[in-house]
């Protein structure tokens, strides 16, 4: 997944004028930052500069490159210029995601492109009614979505936080006659908008709850006659072990909670 044949890429062209690009170039950069802050990526930050076979005059990449890096110092952000690295068309600011295992991957990008419109001969009417040349952003956030997904993998070790976690909550039956009741729970969960699934099969606790926890399903939550009777259910954590008897709407409490606490 790191290496594919072939990829899809959230990519987006931003349209503006030479006026809206030092807001919109540092509201992309935020964006990047808080994402990969939300995942708990370590990541750096580089600017690419102009490279030997750039298009284009001097001039507009001097301009260009001093856009992109005065919002990376009005934000604070730490750096390195990578000299010439920049695409034939214009500067860019990469960030680079450290995977769990010590590589660097390069994944989103912001890059400003003064010379496609120019080449496409792309014009807007300004406030003051002449035409006038806009400005083109490529903005990537995520890359390759194969590779960031893979990212993931390696990054978590398959341990997703509870809210990027496929499977968040098993719920798992004691005994066949305890279905019902494990439906019940089912729904009300599904109904909180938790990702949930049901193992009433024909087999030993122990058993399904190994499985659960070889799947690092974040929750186990284990019925019987005594969870009926009461409402409740019994708690087990991927990550904190056994809690113990708790309500029902005690844990869907928890779990939306939880839910919440992504990017």
């Amino acid at each position: 997944m790191m290496r594919v044949r072939a990829f899809t890429q959230d990519d987006a062209h931003l349209f503006m004028t030479p006026g809206q690009m030092a807001d919109e170039i540092s509201g992309i950069v935020r964006l990047i930052d808080d994402l990969y802050r939300g995942f708990g990526f370590q990541f750096r930050v580089e600017l690419s500069t102009r490279p030997e076979n750039a298009m284009g005059a001097i001039e507009d990449w001097n301009r260009a490159e001093e856009v992109l890096k005065n919002v990376l110092d009005d934000l604070g952000a730490a750096y390195t210029i990578n000299e010439g690295d920049g695409a034939f068309y214009g500067p860019k600011i990469d960030f680079h995601i450290r995977e769990a295992i010590g590589r660097s991957w390069q994944c989103g990008t912001v890059q400003l492109d003064f010379q496609m419109p120019q080449r496409f001969e792309l014009e807007y009417t300004g406030s003051d009614g002449e035409k006038h040349r806009p400005i083109v952003v490529h903005r990537v956030a995520y890359g390759a979505l194969e590779r960031f997904m893979a990212i993931l993998i390696e990054h978590f070790a398959g341990k997703f936080p509870f809210w990027l976690s496929p499977d968040q909550v098993r719920v798992l039956t004691i005994s066949q006659h305890n279905t019902d009741y494990a439906k019940a729970v089912v729904s009300r969960l599904k109904d909180q908008g938790l990702r949930v699934e049901l193992d009433a099969r024909d087999e030993k606790i122990g058993y399904k709850i190994r499985e659960a926890q070889l799947a690092k399903v974040p929750y186990m939550l284990v019925v019987g006659d005594k969870e009926a009777e009461k409402g409740a259910v019994s708690v087990r954590s991927r990550d904190e072990g056994n809690l113990g008897s708790l309500s029902l709407d005690a844990f869907i409490g928890k779990a939306r909670e939880e839910n919440q606490s992504g990017p």
